[in-house]
C-alpha cells in the first residue's frame, strides 16, 4: 500500500494507492510547509483533517513546499512517522514531485506555478539543475504570492483605475486596514496573498491586471528558464493552479520568450500516480 502527498503552502492532496496498484480514496488537508510549521503542527493538522481509512502502514512518499534539506525535512518525516505508525517514510521537494508527475522518466524542464513558483532541469532520473526560487519576497515571479502582492501593492499605491479598486473591494469585502493587517500580523501571507488571483482571473480584460500577470510570467521566464541551457532545446511543462488557469496567457508569453511550452496540469498527483505504479511495476517492490 502507497499513500502519495502532494503539499504547497496552500493545500496537501493525499491519494492511497492500494496492493493491487490501483488508486482507492484520496483526501485534501491544509498545506504542509516545514518552513513556516513545526511538527506538532504538523501532526494537529493530520489529526484533525486527514480522514482516509489505512488500514496497516503505507510506503509514504510526501513531496512538498520548504522541504529542501535533510534537517528540514526530518520536520515532516517525524510527523509523518508518528501519525501513520509507519518506517517506510520519504520526504522529497515538491519541485521533484512536479518532474516526476510532468516528465517521467524523460529529461525536460519542468516548473510550479502555484502559490509559489519553482522550475528546474529534471534528466529523466533526478533533478540535475535549479534556480533557487528565494520565496515571494525575494522571488517566486510568476507565482500567485507575487502577482497578488504587486496587485495589493497597486491597489494600495492608487497606481489603479478606480473601477477595478472599487469592483475589487465590493468583491472582495476586505478593508485597507484589514489587508495590512493579514499581510504583516498573520501567519501565511503568502496564502493570503495568493487567493487574490481568483479576482485578478475574473478580471483579465482589464489591461492592467492583463500586463501584471504578463509581466510577472515574463520575470519567470527570465529569470529562472532561461538559466537552464536545456530549455531551449525541450519542452517546458508546468503544474500549478495559476499555470493551469492562466494557460492561455502562460502560452502566449512563452511563446514570446523562444520557450515550446509541453503539458500544463492543475496539480501533480494524476502523474505522481502514473508514476509510483509504474514504477512498482518497474521493480516489484516500488521505489
Amino acid at each position: 500500500m502507497i499513500l502519495i502527498a502532494d503539499s504547497g503552502s496552500t493545500k496537501t492532496e493525499w491519494c492511497l494507492i492500494d496492493k493491487n496498484s490501483k488508486p482507492a480514496a484520496s483526501c485534501i488537508t491544509a498545506g504542509i510547509n516545514p518552513m513556516y510549521q513545526d511538527g506538532e503542527a504538523i501532526l494537529k493538522t493530520l489529526q484533525q483533517q486527514f480522514n482516509l481509512s489505512v488500514e496497516e502502514p503505507p510506503e509514504i512518499f510526501f513531496y512538498g513546499a520548504g522541504c529542501i534539506s535533510n534537517s528540514i525535512n526530518r520536520i515532516v518525516l517525524t510527523a509523518l512517522k508518528s501519525f501513520f505508525n509507519c518506517h517506510s517514510v520519504t520526504v522529497d521537494t515538491d519541485l521533484l514531485g512536479a518532474a516526476r508527475s510532468l516528465c517521467g522518466d524523460s529529461e525536460g524542464i519542468a516548473c510550479i506555478l502555484g502559490t509559489g513558483s519553482n522550475s528546474c532541469y529534471y534528466n529523466g532520473r533526478e533533478i540535475a539543475e535549479n534556480v533557487s526560487p528565494l520565496g515571494y519576497i525575494l522571488g517566486d515571479e510568476g507565482s500567485g504570492a507575487v502577482i497578488g502582492r504587486k496587485f495589493i501593492a497597486d491597489l494600495l499605491k492608487n497606481q489603479l483605475p478606480e473601477r477595478i479598486v472599487t469592483s475589487f473591494f465590493d468583491t472582495c469585502k476586505l478593508s485597507r486596514q484589514q489587508i495590512m493587517e493579514q499581510v504583516y500580523k498573520k501567519p501565511f501571507p503568502n496564502r493570503f496573498l495568493a487567493q487574490f488571483t481568483g479576482f485578478i482571473h475574473s478580471n483579465l480584460h482589464e489591461s492592467e491586471l492583463y500586463n501584471l500577470v504578463k509581466t510577472s510570467f515574463t520575470e519567470f521566464f527570465n529569470r529562472n528558464v532561461s538559466q537552464y541551457n536545456e530549455a531551449h532545446h525541450l519542452p517546458v511543462h508546468f503544474t500549478g493552479s495559476v499555470a493551469f488557469h492562466f494557460s492561455p496567457l502562460l502560452r502566449e508569453t512563452a511563446e514570446k520568450e523562444g520557450y515550446s511550452i509541453g503539458s500544463i496540469t492543475e496539480n501533480p498527483m494524476e502523474g505522481l500516480i502514473r508514476y509510483h505504479i509504474n514504477n512498482t511495476h518497474r521493480n516489484g517492490q516500488g521505489r
